[in-house]
């Protein structure tokens, strides 16, 4: 058990702040249903659609399978590590970075899942609006804001579990009503396999397509602050089956390939966004259709709120000293994410993700190196050394492996042609065998400050 669990006791610590105790940890089935909140979006539907849409419908299909076993094997590796230790990204970014260079890992985290968040309860309000015309959109946001923001105010271990779980078989039964009735009222033809661009399909779409998802590895993030609360004896399961494959076959191929048949088979569409697939869905669907969007976007932006909230307050706990339970700052981000939702700047926030979305690859690379190498062992023992007060301020070795991995991955992606689709990749290789190869010379004074 790493050494922070240790500064209080369960009775007066706010366990979003510290290592997991074992005597906090879920059943696997209930960690499940909390987990499984993440793979139900209309963004996975959409994206799946959109890769198709410019790379053809096979090529597409490729690529999301060959990313269900990438990010099925690092989120193995990454889920078994959270359990061992009970850490969450923050405290193991100190372990990584030093307890300011974590400050980064937990602002790019946190922005990242608001501007998450943003286009989630977007999608929600565009639909109500839009079936409901009198109920103004800024007004249809700020419900959804409002009903969104309590949803965290409980815990992963006590109120999310339940929640999801409820609401999972709505939205599997949402999804295959949808694929139901668009083949029902326009009829089924394979020819959706053959969606693609105009002309042939270029060859090496299917690669484009995989470098495409490495783009969302935040979901690395995600699994890192969820797996933490999982059993150690059940480190397996979730290990293969929760974090592990299953969950991007559905995450990623089954709302795929249902995406790529929903645009392919609906005519009228227009341009491909996630505010046409909705209104598709309203069209077909009607009200059961708003149920279903309501459905998909609350459950995934319970994680959204959820990690946005506890790693802003370990942030800003960090940067400013300040000090304040989790659901003051679960208001600050429902703030912050309505301000957003009203400031229609998606182009920019796309843009920012983009630009994060390198930190965030690199961020992994780091981390696999540290998790499969025996050498901080070797250097601090079996225990975790990540307190505030007990690690340097600066870890040298993570930060310029961080760097080094994010310097390359931003020249590769402000090229042109096929390099550029290297920029993940190239990112992912640099970081790891940077701090790969300084890890082997570390010395215990980068992980633990003297005393």
């Amino acid at each position: 058990m790493a050494n922070l669990a240790q500064e209080s006791t369960e009775a007066d610590v706010d366990l979003s702040t510290v290592a997991i105790p074992d005597s906090a940890r879920m059943p696997p089935f209930a960690l499940t249903m909390a987990w499984w909140a993440v793979c139900s979006a209309v963004f996975y539907i959409v994206v799946g659609a959109t890769l198709a849409l410019n790379y053809g419908a096979r090529n597409a299909l490729i690529g999301m399978a060959l990313s269900v076993v990438s990010y099925g094997a690092v989120n193995t590796i990454i889920s078994r590590y959270a359990i061992r230790t009970g850490l969450s990204v923050a405290l193991f970014s100190r372990v990584l970075f030093g307890s300011a260079g974590a400050a980064l890992a937990t602002l790019i985290f946190f922005a990242t899942a608001i501007y998450y968040a943003v286009f989630e309860g977007s999608v929600i309000a565009v639909a109500v609006n839009h079936l409901f015309p009198a109920l103004a959109y800024k007004w249809a946001a700020l419900i959804v804001v409002c009903y969104s923001v309590p949803l965290v105010f409980g815990s992963v271990q006590h109120w999310l579990d339940k929640f999801n779980g409820v609401l999972l078989p709505f939205y599997l039964l949402g999804l295959l009503a949808a694929v139901g009735l668009a083949t029902w009222e326009f009829g089924y033809s394979p020819a959706w396999l053959d969606f693609g661009p105009k002309g042939a399909a270029p060859a090496d779409g299917w690669w484009h397509c995989f470098v495409y998802y490495m783009g969302v590895w935040v979901l690395m993030m995600f699994t890192f602050d969820y797996a933490r609360f999982g059993r150690k004896e059940d480190a397996q399961y979730h290990g293969r089956w929760n974090f592990g494959m299953p969950f991007y076959l559905v995450t990623f191929l089954v709302n795929g390939a249902a995406g790529i048949y929903l645009v392919s088979t609906i005519p009228g569409l227009g341009t491909l966004s996630e505010v046409s697939v909705v209104l598709a869905l309203l069209k077909l669907m009607g009200i059961w259709g708003l149920l279903f969007v309501w459905v998909t976007q609350s459950r995934i932006n319970t994680a959204n709120y959820y990690l946005a909230t506890i790693n802003m307050q370990a942030f800003f706990q960090k940067v400013a000293g300040l000090r304040a339970p989790k659901f003051l700052w679960a208001l600050v981000v429902g703030v912050v994410v309505y301000v957003l939702m009203m400031a229609d700047i998606f182009s920019k926030i796309l843009l920012a993700l983009a630009w994060q979305g390198i930190f965030v690859v690199a961020w992994v690379g780091v981390a696999l190196a540290h998790i499969t190498s025996a050498r901080y062992a070797r250097l601090i023992g079996e225990d975790i050394e990540c307190r505030d007060s007990h690690v340097p301020q600066f870890n040298p070795g993570g930060l310029i492996a961080w760097f080094a991995g994010a310097f390359v991955g931003f020249a590769l992606n402000t090229s042109s042609g096929f390099l550029a689709s290297f920029s993940a990749p190239a990112t992912l290789a640099v970081s790891w065998v940077v701090y790969s190869g300084l890890l082997a010379t570390a010395k215990r004074t980068w992980f633990v400050r003297n005393t």
